[in-house]
């Protein structure tokens, strides 16, 4: 990316699109509070044809002040450890882990239900940092991959089935994308297709 012929630094780029990506949902959020939280309906309703939409949707709405406030430091950490190594990679990862994480949790949660949140993404975005660096054979991408799990680690056992009213078919599903996005987007795949990551 470029300003008046001035390449901006890809972690400049990364810290921008994290840090306007969490202002939307902050935004959103206020939005929603407006209009008595009636945009939540808008989430992964599994197996239902509105509920398709939550698949585009459901990562930028949140079930309250709590739920986004816990979201938001992963959201910018993670997001922008994802994005600073290659804008390009990072948000196709994230595109992966956002379809793969919705498609999977409509067809597989339980019916009558609705899921909101971007843990989902925060799920994803664990496991593409953990696993990336070891795909694409990068010491330095494996070293972060290490930090990642080390400060999140402990976050993926949200995989699992335990606390009521918490999503952990996204988390999975969520999971499960990351990985997908770490071996389908590799650099020499993205090279072959005359892709800089």
């Amino acid at each position: 990316m470029e300003i008046r012929g001035r390449e901006i630094p890809a972690w400049q780029q990364a810290a921008f699109v994290t840090i306007a990506f969490t202002v939307l949902l902050w935004v959103i959020e206020i939005v929603d509070a407006a209009m008595n939280h009636r945009l939540d309906q808008y989430g992964v309703q599994p197996r239902s044809g509105d509920g398709l939409l939550g698949i585009v949707f459901a990562p930028l709405l949140h079930g309250g002040w709590d739920h986004l406030e816990a979201n938001s430091v992963p959201v910018l950490v993670l997001g922008f450890l994802t994005l600073a190594t290659g804008l390009v990679r990072g948000l196709a990862a994230t595109a992966v882990i956002w379809v793969v994480g919705g498609v999977g949790v409509w067809l597989v949660a339980g019916s009558h239900s609705n899921h909101i949140g971007a843990s989902g993404l925060i799920f994803g975005w664990i496991v593409y940092l953990a696993i990336r660096g070891i795909v694409n054979k990068q010491p330095w991408e494996i070293g972060l991959g290490l930090l990642v799990l080390f400060l999140y680690g402990g976050a993926l056992w949200g995989v699992l089935p335990g606390q009521p009213g918490v999503s952990w078919q996204g988390h999975l599903f969520g999971a499960i994308g990351g990985g997908l996005a770490a071996l389908l987007l590799t650099r020499e795949r993205l090279a072959e297709v005359g892709i800089r990551s």
